[in-house]
């Protein structure tokens, strides 16, 4: 590919569309499936950068038995972001797709380190790049890295692809009477506490004035109407 990009993303991919209807691990069918998803949104010209979350395969709970201290839990699961990072690139790759993996952690012979410069042109040459290890610090979610990486990589927005259509004023698994937030500000997210990203997720999208789009991940085509601005889940600005 020559022409030049006509977006720039970043998608954050959540830990349940790995493991689809599975209590953990990884779903291969699923994530050929998401690969060929993820080709056909390359295929707009469309630059993809991808964050993953590793919930999956490690979930930290604050507090849970109290039998671990934060430090090396996080760790722990920035580890397992790598491996969902492996398991995808290799589904990018079985599909005629260019894609690299990069590591916030040195990793030599799993992945490439994560460097800006290098990142980008990963993207100029239309490779798709999957982001791991968060940060490569504990305390920091996928959420902030995702919106650090989208910063950096002067991303058009940022995509939060979930298991729902966007972010709602109850939880609408147990809430009939919740309702879709088609559009929030910053400053209502922050205020008002509204659980889609972390504050320092969200207060880093705010001073970089990086819009943020919620959308269903298993709903056909929504990721690329959110890109095309069409009116698709929730929209953070």
């Amino acid at each position: 590919m020559t022409k030049k990009h006509k977006k720039r993303v970043l998608i954050k991919i959540s830990w349940e569309a790995l493991q689809w209807e599975h209590d953990h691990g990884i779903d291969p069918h699923f994530l050929h499936d998401l690969a060929k998803k993820i080709s056909r949104i390359r295929d707009t010209w469309v630059e993809i950068a991808i964050v993953l979350w590793g919930g999956n395969i490690f979930r930290w709970v604050s507090g849970a038995a109290g039998w671990m201290d934060r430090t090396p839990a996080d760790y722990m699961w920035m580890l397992a972001t790598v491996m969902n990072g492996v398991a995808f690139q290799d589904a990018l790759q079985s599909i005629g797709l260019d894609a690299r993996l990069m590591s916030a952690l040195h990793l030599p012979k799993v992945a490439e380190e994560y460097i800006k410069q290098k990142a980008v042109r990963h993207l100029e040459k239309w490779r798709v790049i999957i982001l791991v290890a968060g940060t490569g610090n504990p305390y920091f979610t996928t959420d902030s890295a995702g919106a650090l990486r989208a910063l950096e990589l002067s991303c058009d927005m940022m995509i939060k692809a979930t298991k729902v259509d966007g972010v709602y004023t109850k939880d609408p698994k147990t809430h009939d009477d919740a309702e879709l937030i088609k559009k929030a500000s910053y400053k209502d997210v922050i205020n008002k506490d509204i659980r889609v990203m972390d504050h320092t997720a969200i207060t880093l999208a705010k001073d970089g004035e990086l819009i943020v789009k919620v959308v269903n991940l298993f709903k056909p085509g929504s990721i690329l109407d959110a890109i095309e601005g069409k009116d698709e889940g929730t929209t953070i600005s």
